[in-house]
Order: structure tokens, then sequence, then C-alpha cells
């Protein structure tokens, strides 16, 4: 009696793997739809277009964007969680929903770690330090003994309360030892011309809305917030070359809903590592300010274990709210 049932078991395990690998040589038969938790004309939606296009050309299937904007990117993200776990709905998305946004607001209605599958880390910018011409600072350190020589004395701007420049500067306070007041701004248009004209005295800023005016002459850079030199500025000290382990990037990743099954997540993966050596794809990326990521599904899901932690102590250690 034993025998059989261990016989019996076997069998559905059997077919089970079988079943499993038919979907995902089958896979995909119809379109697949790739949400994107903005509006239409933003960096990730322009990006999303190409990523679609070329995944479609891979996969012999046509990729919809679907614009499912709203609440800074909780609706598009909630449908995504929401989904059939079957490869037909994806989404396109960055750390506002799945990092930063989660820790800032709790009543967010999913969880960023058990209500998705990571497929792929598909591309990151850094910020860029800038400070008016006026600035004694021509270097990162000349910055740091410069506002050590004045506490409290100096201010930094931010594109608002919460977001990557915010915390990116708070990180830098936090691991430097320095105190500098904050001057929140309805986004960098508005932050901008008082960095050009001195009533600010720094700035983390994304490099694609900073490089323009650095090109222009108009604020100076000191350094870049990545790992490895940037395409955008390659020329551009790196901000951990003066504080070490520092690093802080806005990136764009493709989710599917939890419970994807692995042989189409390995799919979409090998798919979407291919698309980033799309000519295309790399030189839309590089308008905007970012480098190509890649990688596996588990060395994604690591850097959303990573980064969280990193943006949780900032937010708790620098007692950060959206209220």
């Amino acid at each position: 009696m034993k025998n059989i049932s261990f016989r019996n078991k076997l069998l559905a395990l059997t077919l089970s793997i079988l079943s499993t690998a038919s979907l995902a040589q089958d896979y995909p038969s119809r379109p697949i739809k790739l949400i994107v938790p903005f509006p239409s004309g933003g960096a990730t939606d322009i990006v999303s277009r190409v990523v679609a296009q070329q995944l479609g050309s891979e996969l012999g299937q046509t990729v919809i964007v679907d614009n499912k904007a709203g609440a800074a990117g909780v609706i598009g993200a909630e449908a995504a969680a929401r989904a059939a776990p079957d490869g037909y709905t994806l989404v396109l998305t960055t750390s506002s929903t799945h990092t930063i946004g989660p820790l800032l607001n709790p009543k967010i209605p999913y969880s960023a770690t058990k209500d998705f599958t990571p497929i792929i880390y598909l591309a990151a910018s850094p910020q860029v330090v800038v400070v008016p011409l006026s600035s004694p600072a021509k270097t990162m350190q000349e910055l740091i003994d410069y506002t050590r020589k004045n506490p409290k004395k100096l201010n930094f701007g931010s594109a608002g309360i919460g977001g990557i420049p915010h915390l990116s500067t708070e990180r830098f306070l936090s691991m430097t030892g320095l105190q500098m007041t904050h001057v929140p701004y309805k986004g960098t248009a508005l932050a901008m011309p008082d960095l050009m004209a001195g009533r600010l005295d720094m700035m983390f800023d994304s490099i694609s809305t900073a490089l323009p005016h650095i090109k222009d002459g108009k604020i100076r850079a000191l350094a870049v917030t990545s790992p490895k030199p940037t395409s955008a500025a390659p020329d551009l000290p790196l901000l951990s070359q003066t504080v070490p382990g520092y690093e802080s990037l806005t990136w764009f990743g493709v989710f599917g809903p939890a419970g994807l099954p692995a042989p189409i997540v390995t799919k979409l993966n090998a798919a979407l590592n291919k698309t980033l050596t799309s000519t295309t794809l790399l030189e839309q990326l590089s308008k905007l300010g970012f480098d190509a990521g890649g990688g596996s599904p588990t060395d994604f899901a690591n850097k959303l274990r990573d980064e969280t932690a990193m943006w949780k102590k900032v937010i708790e250690d620098g007692k950060i709210t959206l209220e």
C-alpha cells in the first residue's frame, strides 16, 4: 500500500514537472501586457516602449504597454501584483514602488517582496552632486571640509521630501557626520534657479536633468553616486572615492506577480538580457542618463534586499516622513 502511495506521488510530481516545462515551451502564445505605473511621456514610459518592442521581437509576440498611473505608481504596481501569475502581465517600474515607496508609506496595498517575482534589474542612473559656481568647493573633499567648518550654516535643495535626491543627500550627511538644512521644492525645475543663484549650497539631482546645466557652465558638478563611472558623464569622479561605500541609484526593473513559474521567469530573463544588447535601447537609456543593467532574477532580488535595508536605515535615522 505504501509503495502504491509513493508511486502515485512520484507520478504526480513527474506530471507537474512535465506540465511546467510544457508551459514554458509554449509561452508566450498570446500578447503580453507590460504595465507602466506612471504617465505617458516620462522616462519610465519612454524606456518601456523600447523594451516592449525589443522583448516582443525576442519572444515572437506583441508586448503592449499599459500606462496605469496614479498614487505615485501604487495603482499600476497593485494591478500587476493582483494579476494571474502566467507571464502575460508584467510591470516595468522603479524604486519608488518597490523600495522607497513602501518604506515611506506602510499603507501601500501590496507587499513589494511577497506579491512580486523579480525578473531583471534593467538599468540604473546615478545622482550627481552639484554646487553653484560661487561655491568655494571644487571637489567633494573641499565641499566636506567647507561644510564641516560651517556646521548648520549651509543648506541643500531637493525635488521633494522622500525622493531619491533627498534621501541620497541624507545618506551622504549621515555617512560623513555633516549637518545641513534641507530646503524641499516641488520639483527640480523650481530648485535649480536657486542653486544657480547661490541661494542653495548643494543639491543631489538626477544626472539627466542636471547635465544640460553642467554642460552650459551654469552649475558645477563634483561627483556621481554610481559604483562605477556613468556613460552619461564618464569623467566625473565617484562619490565613493571620497566617501567609501557610498552608492545611490535610480533604477528600472521588470517584475511579474508572485508565483510566476520558474521556467517562464528564466525565459523572460534571458529575453530581457538580450534586449539590453540592442543598440536602440542602449542609445535611449544613454539619452536618459541610464546605464544598462542585466543579470539573473536572483541578482535583482539581492539588489532589492540590500537597497531596501539601506533606505530603511536612512529613513529611520533621519526620522523622514511624508506627513
